[in-house]
């Protein structure tokens, strides 16, 4: 029998991509979400789906009869930078949801849980990150006093408190990965960004491209930051499910940054028509972009990870997923958004 995962948060941006590898890879995966209705996705790809309102312990009863699970991936709990702004379902459906999460595996004899953090939990980071340096995978953690991640922190910070606890008490396997961004299509290009919604800035690069209207190269345009294909990300979280180590926190990052220029001249490339590309201005009077990198060091050696996809190569196939959109029948059509919508 094919050991059994079990995959929480199973409809959104992470846990769906994730859900379609595992069941590819072989193992029996439960998918679940907080959708009354997944449209008939999961079942189509070989997978049964339960509905389950992570915040409510009780909500967990419909999964009583489905034994014991082998390892949990846990993807579910609110984002800051998808709904409005709210500090009280932050911390119901991270902290407590994730309370919810490890009373269920203990139920069900699992011991081994894979869980997704922030860079935002770093008190180095928010001291200042410095030029040319890399976060380890180990540094004291900590959470910004304001801001629209403040909550979403401490929220955080709290669940792999209580994963560590578990680990300590009951000899849970911990796999907490840790990532700014993991880049993937999604028909909604809008997120919130300091409590307002607006669109993705790669999405609208991406959008002015694609007409061929000019574009600006704002600031010192040789600073670098992390840029994870999901593809690459789910074979990582499929690694920590078939790890036998005790596990502990992991940095997903490339072993490799991407410049702001590089960013923007890559994406004229793949998105721009042939005929037209989008001319380009340097504006060094503006804002310096972001600047991140990861020491993934222990990720490759313990996890014997290595992402394949270049920089180009996730552009390319990006724009593949933006035609085909494969998870359609959970996520819709690009046509379903709006920035005037509410969420």
């Amino acid at each position: 029998m094919n050991k059994k995962v079990v995959v929480f948060g199973a409809t959104g941006n992470l846990g769906a991509p994730v859900s379609v590898k595992l069941k590819n890879d072989g193992y029996d995966v439960v998918a679940v979400g907080g959708r009354k209705d997944d449209h008939g996705f999961f079942k189509e790809k070989g997978m049964s789906y339960y509905s389950v309102n992570i915040k409510d312990k009780d909500s967990f009863g419909v999964l009583d009869d489905i034994g014991d699970v082998y390892a949990v991936c846990h993807f579910a709990g609110s984002l800051p930078s998808r709904y409005a702004y709210d500090p009280q379902d932050l911390i119901e459906s991270i902290t407590v949801g994730t309370l919810n999460v490890l009373l269920f595996m203990r139920k069900h004899n699992c011991k081994k849980i894979i869980f997704p953090q922030s860079p935002y939990d770093l008190a180095e980071y928010f001291d200042g990150f410095k030029n040319g340096g890399k976060l380890g995978p180990d540094l004291r953690r900590g959470f910004p006093l304001t801001g629209d991640h403040s909550i979403y922190a401490i929220a955080k910070n709290a669940a792999v408190d209580l994963i560590e606890h578990c680990h300590a008490a009951y000899g849970f396997q911990r796999f907490i990965l840790r990532f700014f961004t993991i880049y993937e299509y999604h028909p909604n290009p809008y997120h919130y960004a300091n409590f307002k919604r607006r669109m993705m800035p790669f999405r609208m690069l991406m959008d002015r491209a694609m007409k061929g209207l000019p574009i600006e190269i704002w600031g010192d345009c040789k600073k670098k930051k992390e840029m994870v294909y999901i593809k690459d990300f789910v074979q990582l979280v499929s690694n920590c499910v078939a790890s036998d180590l005790e596990g502990g926190t992991y940095n997903v990052g490339n072993g490799w940054q991407v410049s702001l220029e590089e960013q923007i001249l890559g994406i004229i490339e793949v998105f721009s028509p042939k005929d037209n590309p989008s001319p380009v201005t340097y504006v060094k009077d503006k804002p310096d972009p972001l600047e991140n990198a990861f020491d993934a060091t222990k990720t490759f050696e313990e996890l014997h990870w290595k992402p394949r996809y270049s920089y180009l190569d996730q552009l390319r196939d990006f724009k593949k997923e933006m035609a085909e959109n494969p998870f359609e029948k959970l996520w819709g059509k690009p046509e379903d958004y709006h920035l005037e919508d509410a969420r």
